[in-house]
């Protein structure tokens, strides 16, 4: 029988409620970050064109609010429309009818009919990594689950996964994660440009350039000069500021990351009424998940492994990334936690 308390029911006004604040600071942070580099563009860069031409300045940079919002919330939309396909994408996943999987697709109907949200659709992904995902919402949701995880399972413990993942959808905290993850795409790949600008300078100037005599090679001296400290300048600001909201983004899209796994997994436990069976899933994972080689779960990644339902034991973040995601909490919280959290709920309130 279905598991019920009022601790679900906390469990889930909790996450809404940390949904609620990240949504508000998923739509600050982009203006943040566009304000943050017109203040640097009045100050810094007025002073640096200045410096440059010997002129001054009267007016400054101006952006419209109305068209900025636009701009955001557009790009937000955009996000939440494509993001999902995008994700899929990336890691391969093929979409599967009930005529090659008959089993799964009852499955999935069957929760989806009890957890009171349409069917979403399926997609396999041909990888031996035990693992499963939820993106989109609704009837454009998606549960995704790789092959390695289909012939891991038992009927009960895939039953589990899948409502784990169904709990996702009716949360909405996959959508969100997805929406999330587009101003820390942004950020990261602004540093990176910045970076190699950075590493450019420093190539050229440590190769040496041409000599030039007289007064007409003063005057180009002067400008070599003028643009190397003007594109340096804008570099290391725009470096800077990036890497900034970078970290800001993805500390907060880590920290909803954990706190919703816990959530689902207690959905998941109210739905089949099996704790233990979700717990049994998420041990057999994490048994197999070393013995995975690491071209494979690297492979798996695709930039979205804080949507799996258990952690790759790798990143995708190697020695050639500008920035380690080490520095951040874990995208998921502790296997051996969560198994034990399970198994409290399957003794119940006077179990041993």
């Amino acid at each position: 029988m279905p598991l019920h308390s009022s601790a679900d029911a906390g469990t889930d006004r909790q996450l809404r409620l940390r949904m609620a604040i990240a949504l508000v600071f998923l739509v600050l942070f982009p203006f943040a970050f566009v304000y943050t580099f017109l203040y640097l563009a009045n100050t810094v860069g007025l002073a640096l064109l200045e410096w440059a031409d010997g002129q001054p300045r009267h007016g400054e940079f101006y952006v419209d609010p109305i068209l900025l919002t636009v701009a955001v919330l557009g790009g937000l939309a955009v996000q939440y429309w494509i993001g999902p396909r995008t994700v899929l994408t990336s890691v391969d996943a093929r979409p599967v009818d009930a005529d090659s999987h008959p089993d799964l697709h009852a499955a999935v109907t069957r929760l989806a009919a009890q957890t009171q949200i349409p069917a979403p659709n399926l997609a396999v992904i041909r990888s031996d990594v035990p693992n499963a995902f939820a993106v989109g919402t609704g009837d454009r949701g998606t549960i995704v689950a790789t092959t390695g995880l289909l012939e891991l399972l038992s009927d009960e413990e895939l039953e589990a996964v899948l409502a784990h993942e169904l709990a996702h959808l009716s949360n909405r905290d996959a959508s969100l994660m997805t929406v999330a993850w587009l101003l820390p795409t942004i950020t990261y790949y602004l540093a990176i440009v910045a970076f190699y600008v950075l590493y450019g300078m420093v190539r050229v100037l440590g190769a040496g350039g041409g000599s030039s005599s007289g007064s007409s090679g003063n005057r180009d001296g002067k400008g070599i000069v003028v643009a190397i400290v003007v594109i340096t300048v804008c570099a290391v600001l725009t470096l800077a500021v990036s890497a900034m909201f970078w970290l800001g983004s993805v500390l907060l899209y880590r920290i909803l990351s954990r706190y919703r796994e816990y959530a689902a997994d207690r959905a998941a436990a109210a739905t089949t009424g099996s704790p233990a069976a979700l717990a049994g899933a998420l041990e057999k994972i994490d048994e197999t998940m070393p013995t995975i080689p690491d071209r494979d779960l690297r492979k798996l990644d695709g930039g979205v492994e804080s949507l799996y339902l258990a952690p790759l034991d790798t990143r995708a973040f190697d020695s050639k990334e500008l920035i380690s995601t080490d520095i951040f909490p874990e995208t998921h919280p502790p296997t051996e936690e969560r198994i034990d959290r399970l198994r409290e709920l399957a003794r119940g309130p006077g179990g041993e």
